[in-house]
């Protein structure tokens, strides 16, 4: 039985494959620079893909079977989201070089965010229920 907590960031992972997957056919030259696969064509993305891909699966497998390392990992991940929003702010404003377009760029902060209010979830869940425990 998956709970909410559980689902929450089952969510989130298909959002984020399902982005990667509409950046990779509507901008490829996007993965070429923000990825650094440029040179490699097609096969060097659909291998960056394959490889996040696998990822995502493993991070998914650990949710699903609520396994504790997992849980730690991605909450630290998700709370230390909230950095990508003001780099992404410098990246806009000139002050750190940007890897992509400026849509690309919004979005990274838009996740950041979302990431950061997902990853407080996590830790409320933590101190009412324990690992992987309900918000």
């Amino acid at each position: 039985m998956v709970n909410r907590t559980q689902a929450l960031v089952l969510a989130f992972f298909g959002m984020v494959w399902a982005s990667l997957v509409t950046v990779l056919v509507a901008a490829p030259d996007v993965y070429d620079r923000v990825f650094n696969v440029h040179g490699h064509g097609w096969w060097g993305r659909l291998a960056f893909l394959g490889g996040i891909s696998i990822l995502i699966a493993l991070l998914v497998i650990g949710v699903l079977r609520r396994w504790r390392w997992t849980f730690w990992l991605i909450t630290v991940a998700f709370v230390a989201g909230a950095l990508r929003v003001p780099a992404s702010a410098l990246q806009i404003a000139g002050v750190l070089p940007a890897a992509g377009p400026v849509w690309y760029t919004l979005f990274q902060g838009v996740l950041g965010l979302v990431q950061f209010a997902i990853g407080l979830t996590l830790l409320a869940g933590w101190r009412r229920e324990g690992v992987w425990g309900a918000f």
